[in-house]
C-alpha cells in the first residue's frame, strides 16, 4: 500500500475533453475518503512549472460533473520540455509537498509525465482525457463518445440540406492520427463512405462509389472525412473530387472545435468517474507511471511506455461494417 501518499496533485493537460471535470470530481472525492489533501494545477505543466497550485476540497468540485472543458484550464508547455523546466516543476511540487500527481490527458501529457517521473522520485498516474480514442490501453477514452455525439447531430442536421438540393457533402471531423470519431460518425450517421487515417482509399475507388451512387439515382452522399486522411483534408478531397464527377454539387463543412465543447453525456460522465476513483486507489496501492484504462468493462493499468508509443489499432469488422451498410 502507498501510505506514505498524503498529498496529490492533479492537472488537465492538452487538449481539452468533455468529462474532464468529471474525473477532476471523482479524483478530489475519493482523495477525501482516503484522507488524502489534494491540489488541483493550474494550466498543465505551465502551472505546475510556475507553482501555480490550490487546495482543492469536496465543495469545490461540486456542480461540476456535467461542465465540459476544465475548471483548472489547459496549456501545452515548451518550457516542460526542458529539463530545466522539469526541474522548476519538481521544485514546486516539493514546496507544496506533494507525495503524487495524477495527469488527466493524452499522448503528449503521458509523454511528460513518464519522463519526469524517469528524471524525479514522483509517482505519476494518468488518465485519458481525449476524444481522439488513440490511446492504447482502454477502449474508450475520455470525451470520445460526446464528440462522436456532436459530430453526429451535425451530420444529421446536413443530411436534411444535402438532401433537400442534390449535394455531396464532405463533413471533416477531427483525428490527425486516430479515426475513431470518423468512423463512429459514419456508421451512426449512415454516411455513404469514411476516409481514415488507418486506411489508404484510392481517389479512384472513391470517385467509382460516388458514380455508382448518381447511375443509382441516389439523390445525395454525405462522405466523413477524418482530418489526417491519407488523400487530403475534406477541402482537398472535394476538389479532386469535383474534377471527375459533376453529378453533385460539392459542399465541405468542417465541424472543427465544436466537437471539444459542450456538456459531457452519461456514458463520459461514468467513465471519468471511473477513471477518476480508480486512479486513486491506483497510487494508494502502489501503482506508478501508469494510465488507468478500462478493457472490457474491468479497470487496467497499463505502463505510459505501452500507452504512448504501442498502436490502438482500429477495428476492422466496423470498418467492413460501415462499407457493407453504406451500399
Amino acid at each position: 500500500m502507498g501510505k506514505d501518499i498524503k498529498r496529490i496533485a492533479v492537472f488537465t493537460s492538452g487538449g481539452d475533453a468533455p468529462g474532464m471535470n468529471a474525473a477532476l470530481r471523482a479524483v478530489v472525492r475519493t482523495a477525501s475518503f482516503h484522507d488524502l489533501h489534494v491540489y488541483g494545477i493550474n494550466r498543465g505543466y505551465e502551472g505546475m512549472i510556475d507553482g501555480d497550485l490550490k487546495r482543492l476540497e469536496r465543495r469545490d468540485v461540486a456542480n461540476i460533473i456535467h461542465r465540459g472543458g476544465t475548471i483548472l484550464k489547459t496549456a501545452r508547455s515548451k518550457r516542460f520540455m526542458e529539463a530545466e523546466g522539469r526541474q522548476q516543476a519538481f521544485e514546486s511540487l516539493q514546496a507544496f509537498d506533494i507525495d503524487a500527481c495524477i495527469a488527466i490527458g493524452g499522448n503528449g501529457t503521458f509523454t511528460g509525465a513518464h519522463v519526469f517521473g524517469q528524471e524525479h522520485p514522483m509517482p505519476f498516474m494518468g488518465i485519458p482525457g481525449t476524444i481522439d480514442n488513440d490511446l492504447y490501453g482502454t477502449d474508450y477514452t475520455i470525451g470520445f463518445d460526446t464528440a462522436v455525439n456532436t459530430a453526429i447531430e451535425a451530420v444529421d442536421r446536413i443530411r436534411d440540406t444535402a438532401d433537400s438540393h442534390n449535394r455531396l457533402f464532405f463533413i471533416e471531423v477531427m483525428g490527425r492520427h486516430a479515426g475513431y470519431i470518423a468512423l463512429h460518425t459514419a456508421i451512426a450517421s449512415g454516411a455513404e463512405s469514411v476516409l481514415i487515417p488507418e486506411i489508404e482509399t484510392s481517389l479512384e475507388s472513391l470517385v467509382d462509389r460516388l458514380r455508382k451512387n448518381a447511375k443509382r439515382k441516389k439523390l445525395f452522399s454525405l462522405i466523413i472525412v477524418a482530418e489526417g486522411t491519407p488523400l487530403g483534408n475534406a477541402t482537398e478531397i472535394a476538389r479532386k473530387i469535383s474534377e471527375h464527377i459533376s453529378d453533385f454539387e460539392i459542399k465541405v463543412t468542417i465541424i472543427g472545435h465544436l466537437q471539444r465543447g459542450g456538456a459531457p453525456n452519461g456514458l463520459d460522465r461514468v467513465l471519468a468517474s471511473r477513471l477518476g476513483h480508480s486512479a486513486v486507489e491506483g497510487l494508494l496501492n502502489g501503482k506508478s507511471d501508469k494510465m488507468v484504462g478500462i478493457l472490457n468493462d474491468e479497470i487496467v493499468y497499463t505502463p505510459f511506455e505501452d500507452a504512448i508509443y504501442k498502436q490502438k489499432d482500429i477495428n476492422n469488422d466496423l470498418v467492413r461494417m460501415s462499407e457493407i451498410l453504406a451500399m
